[in-house]
């Protein structure tokens, strides 16, 4: 396939895999926070992370295929996996940069999920 058309083709999928990732992101920071937390929303979803895990458009596009193929449940299990681990990471060190989680809550966040007792939504 010419690049170009390569190209194309991998931004339409990332188009579709932003949308899957976008809603992902909300209804996990609704589900685990219990708050709308566009800041944290902004930090899981920017190319600027994505970019940690690969081409950000490509790494969309990868969800994208995911989800055309075998669904959203299928997609959601590819962003557990291959995109939530690093944010998780990330995330306990934002936090902890920025004063928002204690060491107990640092040695809890090695071992766990962050939970709405250790997350702030401000």
């Amino acid at each position: 396939m010419p690049e170009k058309k390569r190209r194309e083709e991998v931004l339409k999928e990332a188009w579709i895999g932003d949308a899957v990732l976008c809603l992902y992101a909300r209804e996990k920071i609704l589900r685990e926070d219990g708050c709308l937390d566009g800041e944290k929303y902004t930090r899981m979803t920017s190319n600027r992370f994505l970019a940690c895990i690969g081409e950000p458009s490509e790494v969309e596009a990868g969800i994208g295929r995911v989800f055309e193929r075998d669904g959203l449940k299928a997609a959601y299990l590819h962003i557990e996996q291959q995109v939530i681990p690093l944010f998780e990471r990330q995330e306990q060190k934002y936090l902890k940069k920025h004063g928002l989680l204690s060491r107990h809550d640092a040695r809890q966040a090695r071992s766990a999920a962050p939970s709405a007792s250790t997350l702030s939504c401000e």
